[in-house]
């Protein structure tokens, strides 16, 4: 039986953290070679999985040393159909990994979760395709039936909920949203801009948000920014618009490169974990409704204690 999915907690605006750039803290920090950038895969292996577990408790030791609830999202972010297939999976052993991420976080829960730190399980889904730079753009149906596999999956699990990150268009982030809204499972959208705060499809932030409210009925619980630096989307966000009360989330990259500096990148830039810290206090001033935060590429632990050292005054803790 699932725990949070008709009442997820961090919808009553209490802080709640997540963990940062997962692939590339494996990549960078722990040697684990990812094919196509996919951290599922390492389940496959005891070691794996043993990995797995302390990346997600660095995280998991802030929240509850400071009393925030924290919500775990699983390495599935590869693990669709195309992505799958380029790897060798098909249909059965791919919904078999998309299973076990959400066993393996049904047992961290078990192990860390208490009253004051709620853990709310999520599922991760990526784009079909490149989030940064999508090449073939489906429309709104044929996205729906696209990732309806991989959330029917999550859905019969004791996943609470499901996030869609790195979306880059309005009908992928469409179809994803009538699919879990007919599997009956809440799905928050999180999109990603280029350095002019546009989505690479060229969409703008504030109308693709629309759109998608407007053709789901506001089927997304909330959405989120992610796998961006703050300084390229915080332009375009304006101070007291009310599209803005639908974003609950952020999920910034540590560095200011743009997404294609990143691609060809053979380093890892951690930027200036103090100086993120900052930029999303400020961020805060901003979306009224923020309250759910954690990091993407380049960011780490490190980065989360200081994005919660200069937000953590302005949010109410979780009682």
């Amino acid at each position: 039986m699932t725990k949070y999915r008709t009442n997820l907690p961090q919808l009553n605006g209490n802080l709640f953290l997540t963990d940062g750039g997962l692939e590339t803290t494996l990549i960078f920090k722990k040697g684990v070679t990812l094919p196509h950038f996919a951290a599922f895969d390492i389940l496959n292996s005891d070691v794996g999985k043993q990995l797995m577990r302390g990346y997600y408790t660095e995280y998991i030791q802030i929240a509850k040393e400071h009393k925030t609830g924290f919500i775990l999202e699983s390495p599935t972010w590869r693990a669709n159909s195309d992505w799958g297939e380029q790897m060798g999976y098909g249909t059965l052993s791919l919904a078999l990994m998309n299973l076990k991420a959400i066993k393996l976080l049904e047992e961290i829960r078990l192990e860390y979760e208490s009253k004051t730190n709620p853990i709310v399980i999520s599922g991760c889904i990526g784009p079909r395709g490149d989030g940064y730079n999508p090449k073939h753009l489906m429309n709104s149906v044929e996205a729906e039936h696209y990732h309806s596999t991989q959330i029917a999956t999550f859905s019969e699990t004791n996943a609470d909920m499901i996030t869609a990150l790195t979306i880059s268009y309005a009908d992928e982030a469409i179809g994803i949203a009538r699919a879990a809204k007919a599997h009956g499972i809440p799905v928050v959208i999180s999109f990603t801009v280029n350095t002019d705060g546009w989505l690479p499809s060229g969409e703008s932030l504030k109308e693709t948000i629309e759109w998608v409210d407007a053709a789901t009925d506001n089927a997304p619980a909330y959405y989120m920014l992610n796998c961006a630096h703050p300084s390229h989307f915080s332009k375009v966000l304006k101070e007291g618009e009310s599209w803005l009360k639908r974003i609950h989330g952020i999920r910034a990259n540590a560095s200011s490169k743009s997404h294609a500096e990143l691609d060809d990148s053979v380093t890892l830039d951690v930027g200036n974990p103090i100086e993120l810290g900052k930029e999303y206090r400020i961020l805060h001033d901003i979306l009224p409704n923020l309250n759910v935060l954690g990091g993407c590429c380049g960011t780490d632990h490190n980065h989360l204690m200081e994005i919660y050292k200069a937000c953590s005054s302005v949010w109410q803790k979780v009682a």
